[in-house]
Parts: C-alpha cells; sequence; structure tokens
C-alpha cells in the first residue's frame, strides 16, 4: 500500500499573513468547513496568542470540526503554548505548532540569542506544549538558512522531548528543488532518532518554485507533510499551493507513489471561497483552478481534445470540481430549492435568518439577471458574511449620471450605525464620483491601495461583476469586496466593505513561520 502524504493546510494562519487578507472569526470558520469537506488531514487555523480575535476563531473551528486535526501556531514560549492548548480544547484532535528561528542571521539580529539559548528554549518549550497536547509540530523557523550541525542538535533534541511532526521552512523562498530536497534528506540520516517524527516540508514561492521545493522535499527528502495553502495565498509571493501539490501527486502516482486523502472535487470550491472571502482574485491562467486551467483556443488542441480528451488533459475538469452547469432556479423558484441547491454547492449557512436573508437577494438578482449561474449563489451569498450586527456602512441607494462630453454626478446614500447619509459628487467616471460622494460624509483618510473587477460568470454582458477595493489606515491594509450587475454598485458596497473592516477595532499581530 502507498504511503500517505499528510496535508498540511495553513490558508488560515500563513495564508491570512497576506497585506489585506485578514479574516474575520465567521471568514474563518466558513472556509474551515470547507477545508473538511475537502477532507484536509490538519488545518492550522490561526495563531491564538497573536489577539482576541485569532483566540476565539482557533477556539470556534476547534470546536466545531470534527473530521481534521485542528492546529494553533504558537511561539516557543509557555505563554503562546498555554493559549493555544486552551483554544485547541474543544478539538477532536488537537495540534500545537510551535516555532524559534535557528538561522545566524534570525538569531543574531531578531532573537538576539546564542545559539545555546535556542536550543534549550526550543527543548523547553516542546517539553512544555506536549504535557497539554499529544500532537506537537516544531518548526526552526528560517530552517534551510540554518547550520545544519547545529540543526541536527535542535531537531534531535526536540524529537526527544516528545515533538511528533518536524517541519523545515523555506521561510524566505530561498531554496532550490534539487539542494532543498537534499538538504531534507541529510538532516532525516543525520539526526539519530528521525524515525520518530514525521518530517514535513513549508516552502514560499519568493522565487516561484514553493510547489517545486515542496516536491523535492518529498521525492527526495522523504517528507510525508505539505504544508500549503488555498490558491498559494500567502505573505510576499505566497506559499506553496494546496491544488497543485495534491494533483501533481494524484496524476503523477507513477512518480511519487503516494496517496492523498482530498476529496478533489472540493478543490474549485475551495479556491472560489478563498479567493471571494480574501479579496485575492485568481489569475485565468493559474494551474488547476484559473478559469483558463481547462480552456483550449488553439485549433489543433480543440481539434484533438473532441477526438480524445487526453490528448491535451492530463486531469479531469469534474475531478478538481469545475462544472458547466447552470442552475435551473429563477425568480419563480422557491425557498426549499434555493436552500437545496445551497447544500449542492456545499454552502452551509449559520441559520435560518442566514438563508432568509440570502434568499432575499437571490430573488432580487433574479428580478434584474435572466441567467443565474453557480457563481452567482457563490457571490451573493459572500456578500452576506458579514452580519447586520457587523456592518456599521450599509449602502442604501445609489444614483449615477454620466454622459460623453459631460462630468460624471453620483448620489448615494447610505447609513453609518444608525445615522443616514445623503451625498453627491462629480468625479472622473461614475465609480470615481461614487466613492468620492461616500468620502465626503466619512473622510475616512484611507488610501486606496487597490481596485479591481472581475467578471464572476463569464459569456455575457449580464455577469455581475466582483469588485475587490484594498485600503490602507492607520497601519491597517483591509480588503472589501461586493458584487452586483451594476458595477457602480458592486463598487460602492466593496468600499464600503473595507471601510467596516477599517472600523473594527479588532487588533491583529501577525506571526512568521
Amino acid at each position: 500500500m502507498a504511503d500517505k502524504l499528510i496535508i498540511f493546510d495553513t490558508t488560515l494562519r500563513d495564508g491570512e499573513q497576506s497585506p489585506g487578507a485578514s479574516m474575520t472569526r465567521d471568514e474563518k470558520l466558513r472556509i474551515a468547513r470547507q477545508l473538511e469537506r475537502l477532507r484536509v488531514d490538519v488545518i492550522e487555523a490561526g495563531f491564538a496568542a497573536s489577539s482576541t480575535g485569532d483566540f476565539e476563531a482557533v477556539k470556534a473551528i476547534a470546536n466545531t470540526i470534527r473530521d481534521s486535526t485542528v492546529c494553533s501556531l504558537a511561539r516557543a514560549n509557555d505563554r503562546d503554548i498555554s493559549k493555544a492548548a486552551e483554544a485547541l480544547q474543544g478539538a477532536a484532535r488537537a495540534r500545537i505548532h510551535t516555532f524559534i528561528a535557528t538561522s545566524e542571521l534570525h538569531m543574531e539580529k531578531k532573537l538576539r540569542m546564542t545559539r545555546e539559548q535556542v536550543l534549550e528554549q526550543a527543548r523547553q518549550s516542546v517539553r512544555f506544549a506536549r504535557n497539554l497536547c499529544g500532537d506537537i509540530e516544531f518548526s526552526p523557523e528560517d530552517g534551510y538558512r540554518s547550520d545544519p550541525d547545529f540543526l541536527c542538535r535542535v531537531i534531535e533534541a526536540v524529537i526527544a522531548e516528545g515533538a511528533t511532526t518536524i517541519n523545515i521552512p523555506d521561510t524566505v523562498g530561498y531554496a532550490v528543488p534539487e539542494l532543498y530536497g537534499q538538504f531534507i534528506r541529510d538532516l532525516r540520516e543525520r539526526v539519530p532518532n528521525a524515525d520518530k517524527a514525521i518530517w514535513s516540508v513549508h516552502c514560499h514561492n519568493d522565487l516561484g518554485m514553493a510547489v517545486a521545493n515542496s516536491l523535492a522535499g518529498v521525492k527526495i527528502g522523504g517528507a510525508r507533510q505539505v504544508e500549503c495553502t488555498i490558491n498559494g495565498l500567502g505573505e510576499r509571493a505566497g506559499n506553496c499551493s494546496l491544488e497543485e501539490v495534491v494533483m501533481a501527486v494524484r496524476t503523477r502516482r507513477d512518480h511519487f507513489g503516494l496517496e492523498v486523502g482530498i476529496d478533489t472535487s472540493q478543490i474549485v470550491p475551495a479556491s472560489r471561497l478563498v479567493s471571494q472571502t480574501t479579496g485575492f482574485i485568481v489569475q485565468p491562467n493559474k494551474a488547476v483552478v484559473g478559469a483558463n486551467a481547462f480552456a483550449h483556443a488553439s485549433g489543433i488542441h480543440q481539434d484533438g481534445v473532441l477526438k480524445a480528451r487526453d490528448t491535451y488533459e492530463i486531469m479531469r475538469a469534474e475531478d478538481v470540481g469545475w462544472s458547466a452547469n447552470r442552475i435551473v432556479l429563477g425568480k419563480l423558484s422557491g425557498r426549499n430549492a434555493f436552500k437545496q441547491r445551497l447544500q449542492e454547492l456545499g454552502i452551509h449557512l449559520e441559520s435560518e435568518a442566514d438563508i432568509n436573508a440570502a434568499f432575499a437577494r437571490f430573488k432580487d438578482l433574479a428580478d434584474r439577471k435572466s441567467d443565474i449561474f453557480d457563481e452567482d449563489i457563490i457571490a451573493l451569498v459572500g456578500d452576506e458574511s458579514v452580519t447586520h450586527e457587523q456592518e456599521h456602512y450599509r449602502l442604501l441607494a445609489l444614483e449615477q449620471q454620466s454622459a460623453t462630453g459631460e462630468r460624471p454626478h453620483a448620489k448615494v446614500a447610505f447609513a453609518a450605525g444608525e445615522v443616514e447619509h445623503h451625498a453627491e459628487s462629480d468625479g472622473n467616471g461614475p465609480v470615481d464620483a461614487s466613492l468620492k460622494a461616500i468620502e465626503s460624509k466619512l473622510a475616512s483618510g484611507a488610501e486606496m491601495l487597490l481596485y479591481s473587477v472581475n467578471a464572476i460568470t463569464s459569456g455575457s454582458t449580464e455577469s455581475q461583476g466582483e469588485v475587490t477595493v484594498r485600503l490602507q489606515h492607520g497601519g491597517r491594509i483591509v480588503n472589501g469586496v461586493g458584487a452586483d450587475p451594476d458595477i457602480v454598485v458592486a463598487s460602492a458596497k466593496a468600499y464600503l466593505a473595507a471601510l467596516n473592516k477599517l472600523h473594527s477595532k479588532t487588533e491583529r499581530v501577525a506571526a512568521q513561520g
């Protein structure tokens, strides 16, 4: 029987460290449920000690998820580890993931600790964690740039103290596949008690080689856990992409000889959910989950695929969750039919009130748009991700005028808490005028870092538009997402959604790993 490759998903922790990708508790819980449907082995739910919000998110996920191990990151100190253990109390299967830097650069410049101090801190922290949880993962941060002799000492010590998984991070994406794979192999051969733990790889994509490095760590190095994220989400250039690793191992089983427990039909729904939640749009030519991943424009390719699909396709689109099916719901459809379609799409709303609100949006959309696709349903449910209680700013009405040779003008009505505001402004375009009207009342002082428009469904000017707005203010970077057939309305929704996040007082402290 082939070995199993453990899939450790860190979308909710390391992926969230992307500027603007910070998620609310409810958003994290929604994604965690999708990861469970994906049959991810380990879900790193967050960094419990970093903030009250992250603690509550890890706790909620631990109390909800039953089929995956739930993990919390913790620095190598008693406080962090204790908070992680507390947040994980309700988990069916829990893991504490503790780390400390081991490279000379990090120890000297960041930690200001000697080698012996780091070694002792690692040893004591794993010992402390092992008394609170039976499943302990240890990561030497910046492990790939660490001195191998010292790294072997640290790893041997933490395994002796009870670490069950050893993860070797390429924290800054410096590695190349052959060297990284051999690095893992050398460590496993040199550490006397290496067979007492599962070895893991965690690669960043700064040089575009995160997936290749991870697979080399598996094939050459003998690692049996890969740490990855949906859509390759992560700080700087991102992390190793879950969908690419999983489909590489599955498609090239002849080479890797490994099994994965992932339900690949849930890959595309997971990709869409993460993209919609974070506002990070998936590039069309992205492997596996990009809109063009299974598209054929060349006449030669089209002819080949029509004659025999495997002439140009090494995977089936259906196997990863792509579907061309158009939903048959319309403006005459009832609530039960809508609710059934949500279940078929793997969407689980918290309460009947949430279902009713989503259904009301569906009916409104059906009155304005003749053809409704699964993507439309996902978008309008995502629009409900911020509850009324969390929604300080709400769009009430928007009117705009634009004509060739005349300066566009917009009138906007929106609520700020219990206060209703009416504002109007000119602008360089209808979107600019609408956002300037909102700012004329709020004077938020936020700087716009990104404005992006994406068609939710393709092939028609009737498609819903999804707008992402990224704002920065006071050191915080947030995304707002809005969807509507009218792109100007979608823009106003996205802008107010971003302002809602800035209005939230929840602070986050990002970890490094």
